[in-house]
């Protein structure tokens, strides 16, 4: 079996589209080095998966089966409020990034480390669930959403703490979570966020009622990421 290498990166506050960019780049190199590989068995080249950290200026991102309607505000306000609109090849709804806010893109090769689709977003969920209880935040999943969540099982009263959109494609993922610590939640009042019109959002800071680390979260989350995907 091949050995799988790992690569940590992050990217400090970066505009979306220039992440978005960089996420293609790294995740045509796997899949090409994918096919090599395929193509000669005795002549196999490492692969390297990768995961970046960062923050976005506000921006809203609506994914391939999304209801453009979910924005809530005509794209010529945008610039008011600083913020851009995005439509995108992740799956899921729309969602807002923004300061404040701990984004993270994983490119794995899903085959390499013997998972599916939906094994992948169960480690990503629980990753950010276990994180958030170091914080005693008590997190959960909530049945036919995806994302991290709040009193899931309290009726009007579940909230989204984070938010989980991905593509894969020759079994190797792109795109991935949203997790909010000092977000400025304001902005979500702009959006249905992931669809939703009964469901609220909520971060970090507004959960325990202080402004948060955010470098000591991320060390914090990397090492979750890394023993769930087993990551060196």
């Amino acid at each position: 079996m091949m050995e799988i290498y790992s690569d940590f990166r992050d990217l400090g506050v970066i505009d979306y589209k220039e992440a978005w960019d960089l996420q293609e780049q790294l995740f045509d190199e796997i899949v090409s080095l994918k096919l090599h590989n395929r193509e000669n068995p005795d002549n196999k080249e490492k692969i390297v998966n990768h995961l970046l950290f960062c923050e976005h200026p506000h921006v809203f991102t609506l994914g391939r089966s999304g209801q453009e309607s979910n924005l809530l505000i005509p794209e010529s306000l945008l610039k008011q409020i600083d913020a851009k609109f995005y439509k995108i090849n992740r799956g899921g709804d729309i969602t807002y990034h923004g300061p404040g806010q701990i984004v993270g893109y994983p490119i794995l090769d899903l085959e390499s480390l013997g998972l599916g689709i939906k094994d992948y977003i169960h480690l990503l969920e629980e990753a950010i669930i276990t994180t958030l209880a170091e914080y005693g935040v008590s997190a959960s999943r909530l049945d036919g959403a995806t994302g991290v969540w709040l009193d899931s099982d309290k009726a009007g009263k579940a909230r989204k703490i984070c938010a989980i959109g991905v593509r894969a494609s020759r079994f190797v993922s792109m795109h991935g979570f949203a997790l909010n610590i000092n977000t400025d939640l304001s902005y979500f009042r702009h959006i249905n966020p992931c669809g939703f019109i009964d469901k609220g959002v909520t971060s970090l800071q507004q959960e325990l009622g202080a402004k948060q680390d955010m470098e000591a979260i991320k060390i914090l989350l990397h090492q979750k990421l890394a023993e769930a995907f087993k990551l060196t």
